[in-house]
């Protein structure tokens, strides 16, 4: 019996089961800017990396300034000496509003399943993950959250989730873990024993995008039925 959820945050509930990279690809190209995929996603990992080692992200950011930080940084690998800077925010611009709109969806269902269910976030993030869910106004649905910049522990490490739990003050087998990257979420959160329901959407790998398993689920507000 299901009595707790853990929920993953980006890529989850702000864009439809879609990894960040594709959507912020998909941006480049709305504003008439083709770096080439793989030129694209090398600067991605470039910058998640350069976010990683140093503390450039701030706990006050909202979404937006990340975007702004991300976006302009990616540009400058991309396009060094050029300015880019209304380009970039343009794109970020952009990603936000997408992020909101993902997040507007999402909350009737996380409203709902709020009201049965106490809730937890456990995402991997930058440290700021509190202030992007106050700035998206879901926030208060959530009974505690899971950053790993905070707790030093990153996904896949299943000990995030064991974390989750202990938020919750369940076991792992009466908590349910709704995320989007079957690698990250799904696989170790079943095997500290909790169920799991995975929104696949466009992956980072081709692997990914070709996988299947029996815990996907088409999109957020599938949970309800399958809830019931």
């Amino acid at each position: 019996m299901i009595r707790g959820i853990i929920f993953d945050y980006g890529g989850t509930l702000d864009s439809r089961g879609d990894h960040w990279s594709e959507v912020i690809y998909r941006s480049y190209l709305s504003e008439g800017f083709d770096p080439g995929k793989q030129r694209f996603r090398d600067a991605y990992v470039d910058v998640e990396r350069l976010f990683a080692r140093e503390p450039i992200v701030k706990p006050d950011f909202d979404f937006h300034r990340l975007m702004q930080e991300k976006i302009s940084r990616q540009l400058a690998i991309l396009c060094p000496g050029d300015d880019t800077a209304d380009l970039a925010a343009r794109i970020a611009l952009r990603c936000y509003e997408f992020a909101r709109q993902c997040v507007d969806e999402a909350r009737p269902v996380l409203e709902a399943l709020a009201a049965r269910y106490p809730m937890v976030l456990v995402s991997n993030f930058y440290g700021n993950v509190n202030a992007v869910i106050a700035d998206m106004g879901i926030a208060p649905l959530f009974k505690a959250v899971v950053e790993s910049a905070v707790v030093g522990v990153r996904k896949p490490d299943p000990q995030i989730f064991r974390l989750g739990c202990d938020a919750l003050g369940l076991p792992p087998e009466q908590v349910l873990v709704v995320g989007d990257s079957l690698r990250k979420d799904i696989i170790p959160a079943e095997s500290i024993g909790c169920a799991t329901a995975w929104i696949k959407g466009k992956g980072w790998t081709a692997d990914e995008d070709a996988a299947e398993h029996p815990s996907q689920i088409p999109s957020l507000g599938a949970l309800l039925s399958l809830l019931r």
